[in-house]
């Protein structure tokens, strides 16, 4: 029997990168998956690669709380209930002290961090007792990073939602955990460089911090994902896992 069999899933930004290769892993693991972004023409081609009838996309953004209306209330109306929800959409840009924005501010807090607490409270009253929540942290949550403070408070943030959403939650059976990974193979870590050259510095430089030596491939997160989402992980709530070669351990 597949580890999620019999599961209802939800996965923002599950279009492309981690939310992709969690997407796949859940369908391979028995789960009925809904995934959601803003770009249409991603998520159809989302579909197009899992190719599963256990496949639904739902355009959206989670900073609009109409989206996170209709999302969960498809949710609800096809399916009765939720198990597991993984809170995957965020983003940031590259910004040292003295060239932040109050637009970038507020776009990487509105999604990364506002748009986490209102997908899952958005989600909570169809999560039934064992349900689990996993919200996609970073090792920039723990860490220094130049240039990319509002992203990496951002992710401190989620942290502390798990932690303190653990005990929101105690006596109903809903878990909540971080998931947090290092350098990964997405879409999304190639766009913060705007040339090849400075792409081919950024993931060299990645690379040689890490005690593996390599970008982690996207269903590397996955497959973690799906241990979280599974009873394999039915002791566990307010943790944080990492998923990063080793480069924020040591």
């Amino acid at each position: 029997m597949c580890k999620l069999e019999g599961k209802t899933a939800v996965i923002t930004g599950g279009a492309s990168g981690i939310g992709l290769a969690t997407a796949r892993r859940f369908v391979a693991d028995g789960a009925f998956v809904y995934i959601t972004g803003r770009r249409q023409g991603a998520l159809d081609e989302a579909v197009s690669q899992i190719d599963s009838p256990h496949l639904r996309a739902v355009q959206g953004d989670i900073a609009k709380p109409e989206h996170l209306d209709r999302l969960f209330d498809t949710v609800k109306a096809e399916r009765g209930q939720l198990d597991v929800l993984v809170a995957n959409a965020g983003g940031g840009t590259v910004a040292p002290l003295g060239q932040i924005t109050a637009e970038q501010f507020d776009q990487t807090f509105g999604v990364n961090v506002k748009g986490t607490i209102f997908t899952v409270q958005r989600a909570l009253p169809l999560l039934r007792r064992g349900s689990s929540i996993i919200l996609i942290g970073s090792t920039t949550g723990v860490m220094g990073t130049p240039a990319f403070s509002v992203y990496s408070a951002s992710k401190a943030a989620v942290r502390n939602l798990a932690r303190s959403w653990a005990l929101d939650l105690k006596g109903t059976g809903i878990r909540v955990n971080v998931l947090s990974p290092g350098a990964t193979e997405t879409p999304g870590l190639m766009e913060l460089a705007d040339t090849p050259e400075e792409r081919q510095a950024l993931v060299e430089g990645l690379v040689q911090s890490t005690p593996l030596g390599r970008l982690a491939d996207p269903a590397e997160t996955a497959a973690v994902a799906a241990f979280l989402a599974s009873d394999d992980s039915s002791n566990m709530t307010g943790s944080e896992v990492f998923v990063d070669g080793g480069y924020a351990q040591v």
